[in-house]
């Protein structure tokens, strides 16, 4: 257990600047009357937020729409809200929506449709797919969570290096069940408490502490090499419940964004972190059967490769840490 996968480190930590601040848009469009001339709905449009830069997206309806006066704008967490009402000559059912620039980013959109006559559906605009058929044909709201839980672990580069740091540091194939599930346990807690309303941190010192639990590991994982014992270790289970509880934190952050339907708040929320748990176990079986193999193999292990792991994802760590510290001053001295 000693060895990380070098080519999934590497992967991890080329991309430092990602972390969680790739955040899902959200798109919801609602029919709220239609004549026989005019079909007209209520949009309210969440812009997400990078460092405190707004992302040039737009969303665009099908032919035939106009806005109808002027939008609201207003501002949660890491997303400026947009609302405003939209007449099209004809009904959207089972049309294109749009969202304009996504293909120059890294990070989708969730699009709701709801109409009159009950019917709500969903859909997921990618950069490779940034138009998306709403209404007759689509799949219903809820199950498109478990997709989104999916995608926001495999993109959560900050999560999968802390998991990273637990296989590296953490000897003995039990041990490591314990404390990756303890860690699972807890960020399952916090984030159906932040989810549903329950309780809250604010999401910059969230971000803040979950990098720096990325530098602890680095540290640890450092220690550990060269013969120190440490608290993570020793007592593996023990620190991953607790900065599990930050990382549900940070995972909320992202669900925030999107919301949970209010007639399937319960359903959405699990299937979101059903697909979460899923991805993380994608990538932790990624990287424990080369383990595995090579043990079997009997491939000779020693401490430079791990204190070399550590490093790299502590220097991670570090990053993410001064990046986001960085952003909430500026976010602050700009209020």
């Amino acid at each position: 257990m000693k060895w990380a996968v070098p080519a999934v480190l590497a992967f991890l930590t080329a991309m430092p600047a990602w972390a969680h601040e790739v955040r899902p848009g959200y798109l919801d469009v609602e029919e709220i009357r239609v004549d026989e001339d005019l079909a007209r709905y209520a949009v309210t449009w969440k812009m997400p937020i990078s460092n405190e830069v707004k992302l040039a997206l737009r969303p665009v309806l099908p032919d035939g729409c106009s806005r109808q006066g002027n939008s609201q704008l207003s501002r949660t967490g890491a997303a400026v809200i947009e609302r405003w009402a939209e007449t099209c000559v004809e009904p959207i059912n089972g049309r294109e929506l749009r969202i304009e620039g996504l293909e120059t980013t890294i990070t989708s959109v969730f699009v709701r449709a709801a109409f009159i006559d009950g019917t709500v559906t969903s859909a997921i605009a990618r950069p490779d797919t940034p138009a998306v058929t709403v209404g007759k044909g689509a799949p219903p709201a809820v199950p498109r969570y478990f997709l989104l839980g999916v995608e926001h672990i495999l993109s959560g580069w900050d999560h999968l290096l802390f998991v990273t740091g637990l296989i590296v540091l953490v000897s003995g194939v039990w041990r490591l069940i314990k404390a990756l599930t303890a860690f699972t346990i807890a960020h399952s807690i916090t984030l159906g408490v932040a989810a549903l309303g329950v309780a809250g941190l604010p999401s910059a010192p969230v971000e803040a502490v979950v990098a720096l639990s990325i530098v602890a590991i680095g540290v640890e994982i450092v220690r550990h090499a060269r013969g120190h014992g440490g608290l993570t270790s020793q007592w593996p289970w023990a620190v991953a419940f607790g900065f599990g509880l930050l990382h549900g934190f940070g995972f909320a952050g992202a669900l925030s964004e999107i919301g949970l339907p209010q007639d399937a708040r319960i359903p959405a929320l699990l299937l979101f972190n059903v697909g979460v748990e899923a991805g993380q176990l994608m990538v932790v079986a990624a990287l424990l059967l080369p383990v595995i193999w090579m043990r079997k193999c009997e491939v000779p292990l020693g401490p430079q490769l791990t204190t070399a792991a550590g490093y790299l994802i502590g220097t991670a760590g570090a990053f993410w840490l001064i990046q986001r510290v960085a952003a909430a001053w500026v976010a602050a001295s700009a209020a």
